[in-house]
């Protein structure tokens, strides 16, 4: 008899990735099976373990991609099947989230659950803005409440919500004028303040500030828009005042990223610093083959020389190593080339330090310049025959080369939520000739959008850029991090 799985309904925070807790990281460490939903910041997916499956089961004003009812299914299924299941909600699951039908739905088919917290993001936003939502002689109290109601639900009792010192209202942008009506209709002074605040907590966030009198004009002027916090009341006053989270240049800009998914997220990451918000696009998957008898008999036979092109040769090689019975002691003698930002950080995480790095991240940079002697033996942890002209270059110094195949790349589809992040950026990156490849296949028959300025790290991933779309907006000066971002930041100037 399958053994039942489990569900953990874990909230997500208000945006920032940062605002995640212990427990939602563990559990998504933990997870076979992670639904997600629209508001979910992408990068949190980056905590859930290599091969888990992740399901976009978001849904926005409008537009589900899976019912209610058929994510509660889907959700008892994988458990059912034995599977851990993280459903994963923006915010907490508790406030607004139906996560109390969701958990109601687990016992009723008799599968175990647990409930993780997650930060209001009502509670976050505001203070992101530099609103408290109590304050001495201010507010003793505040009330959160929806701006939106299902059909066939009473409306908004005004009356109870204007006593409130603090109202906070989710969801409730679309119903603006109904809101300001019914809150000044039940006596609330129309020079009450009210501050609205976009994408709380996040690297693009908007705040607007007005008065209950005037907010509808200014944030249509100001082109406030879901989703956001509105906050009413005294309190919405100091955020002037006690505003201390500035984004940075490229505050507003939406930017994605094609690469790896097993690559590290150190571009993303300093993008994001600087005020971008950026979507990663994992366009390619490595399929790690470490348990091949080849791959494993040849890192552990001692070559002269181990050239890693990549965070998954890394990873497959350390994990063959592993598989044999051995550590990184079995390496001995044997000297380690590698190239890329991500690939470095990668072999820190084994305590490695590579013995030679190529001037340029290009592998005929690193044929060029490998300082290998005659007869020496080089063997490429690499995808297949990707390194086969490197390999020839060395050849021809009378060198003895192996490639063996340490992970295949595999395209992987892209889902609603990441095709909606491509339709609506502002900057497009390429990583590598691979990822403009697949993200073609990917993408089919829609193409990019023409706003969308395209940008490749380097002259080898411009070609297929080029081939692929037609143009090549940008291309960075250096095929690397710093180049790519300056070349960003350059286009924003």
């Amino acid at each position: 008899m399958t053994t039942v799985g489990r569900v953990a309904i874990v909230g997500a925070g208000p945006g920032d990735p940062g605002l995640l807790t212990l427990a939602g990281a563990k559990a998504l460490a933990e997870a076979d099976v992670v639904l997600y939903d629209a508001l979910v910041a992408p990068e949190i997916l980056a905590h859930a373990r290599r091969g888990a499956e992740l399901r976009y089961t978001g849904k926005r004003s409008g537009d589900h991609a899976l019912s209610q009812t058929k994510m509660q299914e889907l959700m008892i299924e994988r458990a059912k099947a034995g599977l851990a299941v993280v459903r994963l909600k923006g915010g907490d699951p508790f406030v607004f989230g139906r996560g109390s039908e969701e958990a109601e739905a687990c016992r009723a088919e008799g599968i175990p659950y647990t409930i993780v917290p997650g930060i209001p993001s009502a509670i976050a936003a505001s203070a992101y803005a530099g609103i408290p939502v109590t304050r001495r002689g201010i507010s003793s109290n505040f009330l959160v409440m929806t701006g939106h109601q299902s059909e066939g639900e009473d409306g908004p009792d005004w009356e109870f919500a204007a006593l409130a010192e603090t109202l906070l209202v989710l969801m409730g942008i679309e119903n603006l004028g109904s809101i300001v009506r019914g809150l000044l209709g039940a006596g609330k002074p129309p020079e009450t303040p009210v501050a609205g605040v976009r994408w709380g907590t996040r690297s693009d966030q908007q705040v607007v500030t007005a008065t209950l009198g005037t907010i509808e004009v200014v944030a249509c002027a100001e082109g406030l828009a879901s989703p956001a916090v509105i906050v009413i009341g005294g309190v919405a006053a100091l955020g002037e005042r006690l505003k201390w989270f500035e984004p940075g240049p490229l505050a507003g800009r939406r930017i994605v990223v094609a690469r790896a998914r097993a690559q590290a997220s150190d571009l993303a990451d300093r993008l994001r610093s600087l005020g971008a918000h950026v979507s990663e696009i994992p366009a390619i998957e490595a399929d790690l083959h470490s348990d091949s008898a080849e791959l494993q008999a040849a890192v552990i036979s001692q070559p002269d020389w181990l050239v890693f092109p990549a965070v998954a040769s890394v990873i497959a090689v350390m994990e063959a190593i592993e598989a044999a019975g051995f550590d990184t002691r079995a390496l001995g003698r044997t000297k380690i080339a590698a190239f890329g930002q991500g690939t470095f950080a990668e072999l820190r995480e084994y305590g490695l330090r590579p013995d030679f790095v190529p001037s340029k991240a290009t592998l005929s940079a690193l044929a060029a310049e490998l300082p290998v002697r005659v007869g020496e033996r080089v063997i490429f942890a690499t995808a297949g025959a990707a390194t086969e002209g490197a390999a020839d270059e060395l050849r021809a110094r009378s060198v003895e080369v192996v490639q063996i195949a340490a992970f295949t790349e595999i395209g992987r589809p892209i889902d609603d939520q990441q095709r909606r992040e491509l339709e609506e950026a502002d900057l497009v990156v390429f990583t590598s000739a691979s990822t403009v490849t697949n993200l073609v296949d990917a993408l089919g028959e829609t193409p990019l959008p023409a706003s969308a300025k395209l940008l490749s790290i380097g002259p080898q991933t411009s070609v297929r850029v080029l081939a692929s779309f037609g143009r090549v907006d940008i291309e960075a000066k250096s095929a690397n991090l710093d180049g790519v971002v300056e070349a960003v930041l350059g286009a924003e100037r």
